[in-house]
């Protein structure tokens, strides 16, 4: 923006960099806005506040659990075990198969028409879930590849924070833009992410198959120390 009062000599440096990697032919490096929240209601607030600003029509996505996205009638009224029921369905297990798993590519071109037609808003989970339900394809898959093409990732903090579902959803934040909504709940959130809860039966049950390992002299050096971690816990 060489218009803007901002601008400076560096911009220039970093306008004939682009340069440059145009005329090599690379496209330069634009990085996504990573914007992390508490709970999953407040994304619905800030989405809901992006409707009305001039970035409305910006492409973006919601990365959120199966809790709020799936749409497969089974898995959805389902208890605790939605992650397990849902990659049984994608392993093809019981000879079943999930059928809006292989519709996940009409969301994309849906929101790919809208924004030809100059028509494309910002959305919620609820307006995906709808749309979801109207094309009968996945809105917990077709969030995920939304974010490929999304100037804007909006998310939960431990999306950002755990590094297991920062892989499992593939997310690199290497050279992107993380914005932290109300951070001063940052500490609580990387501290449940590295922590695991155990029960007192479930420490004796352990310590009774390392006493069984130990004594059976089966890989003694290894067991031990876990004996004693169980022991003194």
């Amino acid at each position: 923006c060489t218009e803007c009062p901002c601008s400076s000599g560096k911009d220039t440096e970093k306008d004939s960099s682009h340069a440059k990697k145009k005329e090599n032919g690379d496209r330069p490096f634009v990085p996504k806005i990573f914007f992390g929240t508490r709970t999953h209601k407040q994304i619905s607030q800030i989405t809901r506040e992006l409707k009305r600003t001039v970035y409305s029509s910006v492409p973006m996505t919601i990365l959120s659990s199966r809790d709020y996205t799936c749409i497969h009638p089974a898995v959805s009224s389902s208890g605790s075990n939605r992650n397990e029921m849902c990659v049984e369905l994608l392993e093809g297990k019981h000879g079943k198969s999930c059928l809006y798993y292989h519709g996940v590519h009409k969301v994309s071109e849906h929101y790919a028409l809208q924004s030809t037609h100059r028509m494309y808003q910002a959305w919620d989970i609820e307006d995906l879930v709808s749309l979801g339900k109207k094309l009968r394809a996945c809105a917990y898959f077709a969030a995920r590849e939304l974010m490929v093409g999304a100037d804007i990732v909006f998310c939960p903090y431990n999306y950002l924070l755990d590094p297991q579902i920062r892989e499992s959803m593939e997310i690199n934040l290497k050279g992107q833009v993380v914005i932290l909504d109300e951070a001063h709940n940052i500490e609580d959130c990387a501290r449940e992410s590295v922590s695991y809860g155990v029960t007192e039966s479930q420490l004796r049950a352990a310590r009774e198959e390392l006493d069984f390992m130990v004594n059976n002299n089966i890989r003694r050096k290894d067991h031990e120390p876990l004996r004693a971690v169980c022991c003194s816990l």
